[in-house]
């Protein structure tokens, strides 16, 4: 059988049906949604997981076009094929606009669907009134119950969720747009959004108090992504050319794709679900590239990790009720509902005693992507791609027991920053430290580690050995082993089975260097 084009770049479910495009059947869940006793329903996934795909699909069915869904599990569930109007609000194009332009954007994908429907505006300006008018009017005409699916709902207030002012004026426009969705109930068969992150106080939330939220439900855990049962069977030889292009056995393959995309949860009880931007492009390419990382970090989340001053080695792993996650975006006291929402975090465990959830980076290409973007924040922004060069030098050294090797690389990369500001402050060093070795690919590394007498300030896991690290601040090296002898830091990891290495290191502040250190 050939292997069928991949759907890159492709949103529309109609489109990939009929060009015979690569399709994860996902129609099981549309027909368990959509014949739920929830009429108004809400999924929140990252951005780039297929939430488009499944508005287009939902428009699909809703429109009664029988023929795209042959050969699909819903073309065995579904009887009736009922057909609807539907009117599709794609928001993603509200992006980055002031209240006037936003005002206008709205106007304009109504009138798109009036055209659509026929339906002529006797005037009306305000996006409300005329969406309440449409709704109205194709009801009077078609005596059928509307479908209404709006994509992305959130993305004009994403962008400004940092800046209380502007998130209002944007809010308050959102607000009255969605307004008639309540006032409609009776005329509305179905409604259903997308989105990243819950504005509460968006009409959608504070008044349809009956919307069902499935973004955490284990029977829609699966709904948008691919999960491993799904690229096992369904991308079998998409798996095969990409290892024999990688010249890695089927087995290594599979693993190695499991390093970079996968490892999302979301729910208590989940499949492991790979990103499928990431996964479709890494085997239309044949190689493993940071694909979702690199199609763009949104600066919202950058703003947020800033305003909320979160120290890169707090981000990951942490623990959550389940109640941060229903976190209204602009009541957070914590970034923790953000990373998760935006998919820089997932879920890890689940503890059913306590009701904690363990959150995690997802997988390598995340955690290197993340790391990457932070760096720029501890050392100057123009320099920040020699480090990566520095960085990966720096791996291959460890990975050959050179950590003094390392350390003088490091040293000597510093070296060529510029530097400005004196930071008088031990933890600056030690945050700027955790995201170099951090980024040291296939290392695993935490900090502020207890022990029985005290804490280790970081630590380093190889494939082969264990480094202590313990950093000072204008003191000497031996300041700092001395540190790590007298607490005997070591005991600790006695039982590792690996070869234990103690590390002091000395910044000096008026340099912003390494000034010295001793390996042990």
């Amino acid at each position: 059988m050939a292997i069928k084009l991949y759907p890159l770049g492709i949103q529309t479910f109609e489109r990939i049906r009929k060009e015979d495009r690569l399709y994860i059947d996902k129609t099981e869940y549309i027909y368990r949604m959509t014949h739920s006793d929830s009429v108004y329903c809400f999924l929140s996934r990252p951005r780039r997981f297929g939430k488009s795909l499944l508005v287009t699909t939902l428009k699909s069915y809703f429109e009664g076009k029988k023929d795209l869904f042959k050969g699909l599990a819903i073309e065995k569930l579904e009887k009736e094929w009922t057909e609807y109007p539907v009117l599709h609000f794609d928001m993603s194009g509200g992006k980055h606009m002031e209240k006037e332009q936003l005002e206008r954007y709205l106007c304009f994908i109504i009138e798109e669907n009036e055209h659509k429907y026929g339906i002529v505006n006797s005037g009306l300006s305000d996006p409300n009134v005329r969406l309440n008018a449409l709704i109205n009017s194709i009801y009077a005409k078609t005596c059928k119950q509307i479908v209404v699916l709006i994509d992305e709902y959130d993305a004009p207030m994403l962008d400004v969720a940092h800046e209380d002012k502007q998130l209002d004026i944007l809010r308050n426009i959102m607000r009255n747009f969605y307004s008639p969705l309540k006032k409609c109930e009776s005329l509305l068969r179905f409604v259903f959004l997308t989105g990243i992150t819950k504005f509460s106080q968006v009409s959608i939330f504070s008044e349809l108090n009956n919307i069902k939220n499935i973004s955490m439900d284990e029977e829609y855990a699966g709904i948008c992504g691919i999960t491993e049962d799904e690229m096992l069977a369904q991308m079998s030889e998409d798996i095969d050319m990409l290892a024999k292009t990688q010249d890695l056995t089927r087995e290594a393959t599979v693993a190695k794709l499991k390093d970079y995309y996968d490892g999302y949860h979301f729910s208590k009880v989940s499949p492991d679900i790979f990103n499928p931007y990431s996964l479709l492009n890494c085997f239309a390419d044949k190689n493993f590239g940071a694909y979702w990382f690199s199609s763009g970090t949104p600066t919202y989340l950058i703003n947020m990790l800033n305003r909320f001053d979160v120290l890169p080695a707090t981000i990951a792993p942490t623990e959550a009720l389940s109640s941060a996650f229903d976190a209204p975006t602009e009541k957070m006291t914590s970034i923790t509902p953000l990373l998760y929402q935006s998919g820089y975090v997932t879920i890890k465990d689940y503890d059913k005693d306590t009701q904690l959830y363990t959150l995690d980076i997802p997988n390598k290409e995340i955690r290197v992507g993340l790391f990457n973007s932070l760096l720029p924040n501890y050392v100057n922004g123009t320099q920040a791609q020699q480090g990566g060069v520095t960085i990966t030098k720096m791996a291959s050294l460890i990975r050959r027991r050179d950590m003094d090797g390392a350390l003088q690389l490091l040293q000597d990369y510093f070296e060529t920053l510029p530097y400005c500001n004196v930071t008088n402050y031990e933890g600056h060093y030690q945050q700027m430290l955790y995201i170099i070795f951090t980024l040291l690919t296939g290392f695993v590394v935490d900090v502020e580690v207890h022990t029985p007498k005290g804490r280790v300030d970081m630590v380093l896991l190889t494939n082969t050995d264990l480094y202590l690290l313990e950093l000072k601040l204008n003191k000497s090296a031996q300041a700092a082993m001395r540190q790590i002898n007298l607490k005997n830091y070591h005991r600790r990891f006695a039982l590792s089975g690996k070869p234990i290495t103690k590390v002091g290191i000395n910044f000096d502040s008026t340099k912003g260097n390494i000034e010295d250190w001793i390996i042990e």
